[in-house]
């Protein structure tokens, strides 16, 4: 680059972050089109839509009310990732969907649940609607090249084959869609279908396909619903809330700021710049793409913040190295951003299969996770490979060459035995694990149980009262919550305004009459609230068991894709399974922490999970990529032990900048932020400690042990924890 394209490179730059600050800030036209006030928040940062249905059906069983649960809970999706949907009492089912504000026109697009059957000419019912798997609207042309609008159907197995039979003994006849006693649709039967997917052709609008693509899916129930009520309903936190998250994020990123420039000089400057670009287009986009931001999906944005900064240290701290070893600042440059690329591809390729995964085998709030997630992790990507290699390449360019403004020389530090240390690593957190599950055991002995779920997991009670004045979900945090949360001992309190009345639903742990009995009493008392207008319902936890098990298999089935791909591109299973185990000691032990430290267990404890999960393979990725470059650079005769050693200790400035940039983050969050930001920051933190332990202590030792002990090389073991001299 010479010094003319290097002036328009920084110049470039300059535009591209004024141009995003103010998109982000004030957007375009006069609806700020691209400004971040309008990204869609979810139910817990901007209320949304609350629908309760009741189930026509007499006497539900419980397998039938959870599987209505469960394909409504696909269904809302459509709207938003974070949409819920949980039984309330015994025979009604609520639907909460995050940021829209028209009940109707959610009730008008989803449907009114009805029975659905699929009648022959003769009135014989070949296909129910628990036959079919899903519907939707699809575009392409015709004969003459013209658009047409048809409805796809997919089948259940059972579907797939009775359809089959149906129409082949009904070839050229109609085989009619009746939706509650009404006839929808009647196609005839062109051939036999035996794919287990059909397809209604008309003279369909776009709008009318969809319209029948609805009709069908919500038809699919095992239960028939009617609406019962639909509420707008507010936040569950306040402004507050949301103004200090902002706040700390701007905090967190500002002293990463100068902890890069600190610590890198003038490449920290072009990573800092970078990382101004990095947090543009994530808000510029999830805009765009409408995603729903809850505090799930924040943590996914932390994620890719951390792993922005971490990609940076790792090509700068190759530059340190270059230069320590005499070479010029340009061919430094030119080394280090090579050598840093596999490191940062493999590290970022592990994380975006497992976000991928949960994307597509994931519901609810781990599909809006992956979905922040997956975004930060492209985007940190092509700023740390692109941005910021043009950033510091212009400032080369323009004249900025002097070496005192890309490193300060330090003495090369002697290899830090940490293999020969391995027994106390493994003790350490051996005992931490035993530990862990002995709090646990004794909490579940004493009849609090192992874990503290929240309702979101275990159900609770929904309380609905009306006040005789309207308050704020600030005055609501500040004045109602501790009278609440004193009546009824719990600590979890959730709360939500009805839009346009002054009634407010405070969800809680299941209370027992004399709990019912102790809140009327004290809402009485403190707010004078006529007690005829307080009304109790038992609900169902908001994540479903089916939820759980696709959380739990998409979380699988990612652990062994990471596993496959590093073990295709290291070529070494060792590799692999060392990994996976330092993954899984981490997130163990996060999980462990919850228990023994009573934090709650909700919606929140997926998202803190899933951060570790990604966090945590990403740093174990850097210091095996060394440790395969030295395996090829070692003389001939080389102690395993030194060079595993030599590995860790090359890479450990990087993993304890990267931990400390990415706990800033957090730890301001923490500070900052109100009570249920704290709740769920503070797992975040050991998570990120955790990390950077297992990271550095354990996963270079375990390999080595794997390695020494695992392919007949019993002559390597003996010289475990010896250095060469």
């Amino acid at each position: 680059m010479n010094k003319k394209k290097g002036i328009l490179s920084l110049i470039l730059t300059a535009v591209l972050i004024i141009l995003l600050a103010y998109t982000c800030i004030v957007g375009f036209g006069p609806t700020g089109t691209g400004a971040s006030k309008n990204i869609k928040l979810g139910l817990d940062l901007a209320g949304g839509v609350s629908i309760t249905y009741q189930v026509k059906d007499k006497n539900p069983t419980d397998e039938q009310m959870s599987d209505t649960i469960y394909k409504l809970q696909r269904r809302v999706e459509q709207y938003s990732t974070e949409a819920t949907v949980y039984q309330e009492g015994d025979d009604r089912i609520s639907i909460e969907i995050p940021g829209v504000t028209d009940a109707n026109a959610i009730l008008e697009e989803l449907g009114k649940p009805g029975a659905l059957e699929f009648q022959t000419s003769d009135g014989q019912t070949v296909l129910t609607g628990a036959d079919v798997e899903t519907a939707s609207a699809r575009s392409g042309k015709d004969d003459m090249g013209n658009t047409e609008y048809t409805v796809e159907l997919d089948l259940t197995d059972d579907g797939a084959q009775k359809f089959a039979e149906a129409t082949e003994a009904n070839v050229g006849k109609q085989i009619a869609i009746i939706y509650d006693g009404e006839t929808i649709s009647s196609p005839v039967v062109n051939e036999a279908i035996t794919g287990g997917q059909a397809y209604i052709t008309g003279n369909f609008t776009y709008e009318e396909a969809e319209n029948l693509a609805s009709t069908i899916r919500i038809g699919g129930l095992q239960l028939q619903l009617e609406e019962l009520r639909s509420n707008v309903v507010g936040a569950q936190l306040g402004q507050q809330a949301v103004t200090t998250s902002v706040q700390a994020g701007a905090v967190g990123l500002a002293l990463v700021f100068l902890f890069m420039c600190f610590v890198y000089l003038l490449p920290g400057l072009a990573s800092s710049l970078a990382l101004l670009i990095y947090t543009g287009i994530v808000l510029v986009i999830l805009n765009a793409f409408n995603v729903t931001l809850t505090l799930p999906g924040i943590a996914g944005i932390i994620l890719g913040i951390g792993m922005a900064v971490d990609a940076n240290v790792i090509i700068f701290a190759r530059v340190k190295e270059e230069m320590t070893k005499g070479k010029s600042v340009r061919n430094s440059l030119k080394a280090g951003f090579h050598k840093a690329m596999s490191a940062i591809v493999d590290g970022n390729v592990t994380t975006l299969i497992a976000a991928a995964v949960l994307w597509f085998r994931g519901s609810g709030s781990v599909k809006g996770f992956a979905q922040t997630l997956a975004i930060g992790i492209i985007v940190s990507m092509f700023t740390a490979l692109v941005i910021t290699r043009m950033i510091v390449y212009a400032f080369y360019a323009v004249g900025i060459r002097s070496e005192k403004l890309y490193y300060r020389p330090k003495k090369p530090r002697e290899p830090i035995n940490f293999v020969g240390r391995k027994a106390i690593f493994f003790a350490i957190s051996l005992i931490l694990i035993a530990a862990g599950f002995g709090v646990a055991g004794y909490n579940a002995a004493r009849g609090n149980g192992a874990m503290n779920y929240s309702l979101e997991f275990q159900g609770g009670t929904s309380t609905n009262v009306t006040f005789d004045q309207d308050y704020t979900i600030d005055e609501i945090d500040a004045q109602i919550i501790p009278v609440v949360e004193k009546a009824t001992g719990d600590h979890n309190v959730q709360a939500q305004k009805v839009e346009g009345s002054n009634q407010i639903i405070f969800k809680t742990s299941t209370l027992d009459l004399d709990a019912r009995e102790a809140l009327d009493q004290a809402l009485v008392d403190n707010f004078q609230v006529d007690e005829s207008l307080i009304t109790f319902e038992n609900i169902s936890s908001t994540v479903s068991s089916e939820m759980r098990t696709d959380a739990i298999v998409a979380v699988v089935i990612a652990t062994v894709l990471m596993l496959l791909y590093i073990w295709f591109r290291f070529k070494d299973i060792r590799f692999a399974t060392s990994a996976v185990l330092a993954l899984l000691h981490d997130v163990l032990i996060v999980a462990l922490f919850y228990a023994v430290a009573r934090i709650s267990v909700g919606n929140t404890f997926i998202a803190c999970i899933l951060t570790i999960f990604g966090y945590s393979i990403n740093a174990t990725i850097v210091i095996f990529d060394r440790i395969r470059e030295e395996l090829k650079l070692a003389p001939k005769g080389q102690d395993l032990a030194y060079t595993v050693n030599k590995s860790i200790t090359q890479t450990l400035t990087r993993s304890i900048y990267t931990s400390l940039t990415t706990f800033i983050t957090i730890a301001v969050l923490f500070v900052m932020g109100v009570s249920s930001i704290r709740e769920f920051a503070l797992p975040l933190m050991v998570g990120v400690v955790c990390g950077a332990y297992s990271s550095v202590c354990v996963t270079g030792p375990l390999w080595y042990v794997m390695k020494t002990k695992i392919g007949g090389k019993k002559k390597e073991a003996e010289k475990s924890g010896k250095k060469k001299k």
